[in-house]
């Protein structure tokens, strides 16, 4: 029997998810909290060095979807082994994954490195600010595989129930991050000041460090890994974790896509227009937490149970999801109802600001339930080895129903139109997921019946 392992294929299925969300919920906001930190501290710096932590954005946010990607396919896997209480294959897959997310990030982290200037500047960066890029990037870079590789080695604990593991790293990685940071940019206790780069130094070092303290759970305490030096077994594993993983890296990669064209679209309308979207997200990320939590979960609890053949157990949890997409959601539009003029004057005095943060928060969080249940079944299919229908789910929210609407709304109603687009695309595409898991889930129990 693995150590680290959870079993969650009987037992309450609400406690079970809520023992694994909650500790995802306070690992997420310990996660958030880097950027955070980092941005407050550099701010210090001056406009320049703010613009040059801005712009790789959107080269983290790609090899966070790959990241991301990975640790589904290897969820999805580990998962289904634990449902047959098949350990070896466990044991199998989180080495194999392991060494591929060790591979992958390599290859980008060398490519990266070769590509800082002519990438930075294809993305509009001039040369006042590329150098701050590159001092930035040249060691963030170095530290990307530190990054991937923790990540889907949680990915794997999930897949065996464990999340409190993930939530106290995290934790300690954010304080340290915290704590380093000042130290190392401005050169506190006699340390040299490095600025841009002291911010990228601090996020190494705190990544390398979380390293061995997984590497000591994986190996030392639990043992969960065994000799990788198998090469047609890891292209054997390899094969199945890509089979989600791509496919999920994908799904997570049109969302900061979609984000940049609906920001082009809100940008017609003027600054105060974007100043408000860009507050009103913000605060959003932080509202959706719970649901991240719950669909990073959601994963593993089907997995395990599909392959102990509960298929009744599946259903019950898609039923229970829902619910609580609908409670928190609820919950947390009329909390942004009531908060959304106040937020909009912590971000700007400027009125037209206020008021376009605090309509999108009055309007947008309705819609916060379907948007949930988009990413609880998007993880529930990949969790069944089924990743095509959390592409085609996310890829319609976006290509069929928010663009067309946003365009159409925009030009007949403003900015307040592109909002009212994205609810009714957010609760269009939560409708159809919510229909097709339960479809699918319904024809498993009949086959088996």
């Amino acid at each position: 029997m693995v150590g680290a392992k959870r079993q969650l294929t009987e037992g309450s299925i609400s406690r079970a998810l809520f023992n694994m969300a909650a500790p995802m919920t306070i690992a997420l906001l310990a996660t958030m909290s880097f950027n955070i930190v980092d941005t407050y501290f550099v701010s210090g710096l001056g406009g320049d060095a703010l613009a040059a932590l801005s712009f790789p954005v959107p080269v983290i946010m790609f090899i966070l979807s790959l990241a991301i990607g990975l640790g589904a396919g290897t969820s999805s896997v580990v998962a289904r082994a634990a449902g047959s209480h098949d350990d070896d294959a466990i044991k199998v897959y989180i080495t194999d994954s392991i060494a591929l997310s060790a591979l992958l990030s390599i290859l980008l982290c060398i490519l990266g490195l070769a590509t800082i200037d002519p990438l930075f500047r294809a993305l509009g960066a001039d040369e006042q600010v590329l150098p701050l890029i590159h001092e930035y990037m040249f060691i963030w870079y170095f530290s990307a595989p530190f990054m991937v590789v923790p990540m889907v080695a949680m990915a794997a604990l999930r897949a065996l129930g464990n999340t409190g593991l993930q939530a106290n790293v995290m934790i300690a990685m954010a304080l340290l991050n915290a704590a380093l940071d000042p130290i190392f940019i401005y050169g506190w206790g006699g340390f040299p000041r490095m600025e841009i780069a002291g911010a990228a130094w601090a996020s190494f070092l705190v990544r390398i460090i979380s390293v061995f303290v997984l590497a000591y759970f994986f190996v030392g305490k639990h043992q969960l890994l065994v000799s990788p030096f198998h090469f047609d077994r890891m292209l054997a594993s390899w094969k199945k974790i890509l089979h989600v993983g791509l496919p999920a890296s994908a799904t997570n990669m049109i969302i900061p896509a979609s984000g940049a064209i609906i920001i082009a679209l809100v940008a017609r309308n003027g600054w105060e227009a974007v100043a408000g979207f860009g507050a009103a997200t913000r605060v959003e990320a932080v509202a959706l937490i719970c649901f991240y939590a719950l669909s990073a979960v959601i994963g593993p609890f089907v997995g395990q149970n599909l392959s102990a053949g509960h298929y009744h157990r599946l259903g019950n949890a898609q039923n229970i999801s829902a619910r609580f997409c609908c409670l928190v959601g609820f919950g947390s539009a009329l909390l942004l109802a009531l908060s959304g003029e106040w937020i909009g004057q912590i971000f700007s005095d400027n009125p037209r600001v206020i008021e376009i943060t605090r309509f999108y928060l009055l309007l947008v969080p309705l819609s916060y339930f379907a948007y949930g249940v988009v990413m609880v079944v998007n993880a529930s299919f990949n969790g069944l080895g089924k990743p095509f229908p959390g592409v085609v789910l996310s890829s319609a929210r976006v290509i069929v129903f928010l663009f067309p609407l946003a365009w159409l709304a925009n030009y007949f109603y403003g900015v307040k139109g592109i909002f009212f687009a994205i609810a009714a695309s957010n609760i269009l595409a939560g409708a159809w997921a919510f229909i097709w898991i339960h479809h699918t889930v319904k024809r498993l129990t009949v086959n088996v019946d």
